[in-house]
């Protein structure tokens, strides 16, 4: 097994660790529920496939994390939910394979202390708006304010070379990216997909599902001329006054995702 955080280029995409310090009071029964929920949902509305991952910071540890193990996440059970450090280190992993990019996570929690959940995904329509030179997402209508005025774009190469697999495979790289969080809720990773972060397990999912239908509109609103974006007022008050919704969404989709897994 090997408990380092450097990445080599023949290491996988889920590794072995060491469990590298002593598992803390066992987080909410709640809480696990909601973020195996979350991993259904996030599947279910088409954020995530087999790839894909959403965490939320520890209810009695502020320090530590919760992160299922290496797996799909329409997959995941409160069996499969594993601790970590804010070193990406696992506490309890008991010898599972955990995800190469919980640095994604780790890093953004040491960063933003006011953040609760983080999802990262590959969702589709994000992916060309990461890519595309001189266009970047805004926020196009009242459900994605948090967009703001234009989600920065994470250059992967700034940090770690022109020869990378495009992971967040270590600390250093999940600095990196979590450095672009300051002062936006969503960041883009060039030729990966996005990464966004919530208040809330159940705020953090929403923007995830958000975040693809405004990337999916603006590209189609692009197709047929100028478009007119949110102004950075609107997309304000749209967070403030939409965002008190979110449990709608959330009891819908949960709902959704229950009937379809039978």
């Amino acid at each position: 097994m090997c408990s380092s955080s450097t990445h080599h280029r023949s290491e996988p995409v889920a590794v072995d660790i060491d469990d590298a310090a002593e598992a803390s009071a066992a987080p909410s029964t709640e809480l696990i529920e909601e973020l195996v929920a979350a991993n259904q949902i996030l599947f279910d509305q088409g954020v995530v496939d087999a790839f894909g991952h959403i965490s939320v910071r520890h209810d009695k540890r502020p320090d530590r994390f919760l992160l299922a193990r290496n797996m799909a996440p329409s997959r995941v059970t409160a069996q499969d939910i594993v601790e970590f450090t804010l070193d990406g280190e696992a506490v309890n992993a008991n010898g599972r394979k955990v995800y190469l990019e919980r640095f994604i996570h780790s890093e953004i929690y040491r960063a933003r202390p006011d953040v609760v959940s983080v999802v990262h995904s590959h969702s589709h329509s994000i992916v060309p708006l990461s890519v595309v030179k001189g266009m970047r997402l805004k926020a196009i209508f009242h459900m994605a304010g948090f967009v703001g005025q234009g989600a920065p774009v994470f250059e992967i190469r700034e940090a770690g070379g022109d020869a990378t697999d495009l992971l967040i495979s270590n600390n250093m790289l999940g600095e990196a990216l979590a450095r672009h969080f300051d002062g936006h809720d969503i960041v883009l990773m060039r030729g990966h997909g996005s990464t966004v972060v919530g208040g809330s397990i159940k705020q953090a999912v929403y923007r995830a599902v958000y975040a693809e239908l405004n990337a999916r509109y603006q590209l189609q609103a692009m197709q047929l001329g100028e478009v007119t974006f949110l102004t950075e007022e609107e997309s304000r008050t749209c967070v403030q006054n939409v965002e008190g919704q979110i449990q709608r969404p959330w009891d819908m989709w949960l709902e959704q995702a229950r009937v379809r897994r039978g």
